[in-house]
C-alpha cells in the first residue's frame, strides 16, 4: 500500500473563546465518532491537527483511494458530516487565497529533508 501525506491549512476566528471551544470539540473525548468513521472511509490512515494563535495545520497520511473530490462527494451524502461542517463554520474562516466557501486549502511543500 502507498501512503501520501497531504498538508491543508485553516484560520479560526480570532476569538480566544472560540478557539477554546473549537479545541474542546477536538478533544479525543468529544470527537464524534460519525466523522471519525467518515475520515477513514475515505482512505485516510491518520490526521493531525496542530495550531499556532488562530492557524490550523492538518496533515494527513492517506492511501491509494484518497481524493479530495472523493472525500468531498462523500461529506456532501453525508447528513452528520455537513451538521458537522456547519457547526465548524462559526469557529473556522477562509484562510488567505480561499475562495467562496473554502476553508481548509492545501499547502505546497517547498522543502523536504530528505
Amino acid at each position: 500500500m502507498k501512503v501520501k501525506r497531504i498538508c491543508y491549512a485553516c484560520d479560526l476566528v480570532d476569538n480566544p473563546e472560540l478557539i477554546q471551544e473549537y479545541k474542546r470539540y477536538h478533544s479525543k473525548e468529544n470527537a464524534w465518532p460519525e466523522i471519525t468513521e467518515s475520515i477513514k472511509k475515505a482512505g485516510i490512515l491518520d490526521m493531525e491537527i496542530y495550531i499556532l494563535a488562530n492557524r490550523l495545520f492538518m496533515i494527513m497520511e492517506v492511501d491509494e483511494t484518497f481524493s479530495p473530490e472523493r472525500k468531498q462527494m462523500m461529506d456532501a451524502a453525508n447528513p452528520k458530516v455537513q451538521e458537522w461542517e456547519k457547526l465548524m463554520w462559526q469557529f473556522q474562516q477562509a484562510p488567505p487565497g480561499a475562495k467562496d466557501g473554502e476553508k481548509w486549502l492545501p499547502m505546497e511543500q517547498i522543502y523536504k529533508l530528505i
